[in-house]
């Protein structure tokens, strides 16, 4: 099915799913802390969008109450802690990287296809004219999960794992039209308390082995035998 044959809707939906990958590249781009946190809200902007647009297009209502939970956590809340963070730690500059920029972003391209490779089957099953959305969402998450394992500091990490997130709810949203209120709810509240958290756990790796680098933690040795 050509583009020309979708609704104006569709097409929107397929323009943010492409803008959210888009998101997902820069944030493994990002040099330094505050871009990331400000890129992750403009991530959770294009996902609230893209949730409000499917909530009118399918008629599905629950969709607006998490859109505006998206709004509120992902876009005010969760970008405002980690900035909040960021100051008191002093950690505004450089976001160091496991390994060369450059071999980062073919390891993203790479994934990305991967995943459109992996969903194949599903998309000649499916139905729904969005169905390209899915492989979007599987690689959101690839590379959310590459963000991780590429970036040594536990502030851009949890950024890592909330893109993650964003993937999965992604998925959620243009492939089942959301899931179950409770669990939406649950998985809400969930990233509130791990934002809380986080921001807890950062002052006390800080204040035990005074710095956010991860790298120090495989260093610890036991002293107290």
């Amino acid at each position: 099915m050509g583009i020309e044959a979708l609704s104006l809707s569709e097409q929107l939906i397929l323009t943010l799913a492409a803008l959210i990958l888009f998101t997902s590249f820069l944030l493994l781009a990002q040099t330094r802390m505050v871009s990331l946190i400000h890129t992750f809200a403009w991530q959770g902007a294009l996902l609230f969008a893209a949730t409000v647009l499917m909530a009118t297009s399918s008629g599905r209502h629950h969709l607006f109450i998490s859109a505006g939970l998206t709004l509120a956590l992902k876009v005010f809340f969760i970008p405002w802690q980690l900035r909040r963070l960021v100051v008191r730690l002093d950690i505004r500059r450089e976001v160091e990287t496991v390994g060369g920029a450059s071999l980062i972003m073919i390891g993203a391209g790479a994934l990305t296809l991967f995943s459109y490779y992996v969903v194949l089957p599903i998309r000649e099953l499916s139905l729904l004219s969005t169905r390209n959305t899915i492989a979007i969402s599987l690689a959101i998450i690839l590379i959310g999960m590459l963000m991780i394992i590429t970036r040594r500091k536990a502030v851009a990490q949890v950024i890592g794992f909330m893109s993650m997130e964003n993937g999965l709810f992604f998925a959620a949203v243009v492939s089942t039209y959301g899931m179950p209120m409770v669990v939406e709810l649950g998985v809400a509240f969930d990233v509130l308390v791990a934002a809380i958290l986080f921001g807890i756990f950062f002052f006390q790796i800080r204040s035990g082995i005074g710095s956010l680098n991860v790298d120090h933690l495989n260093r610890l040795t036991e002293v107290d035998k």
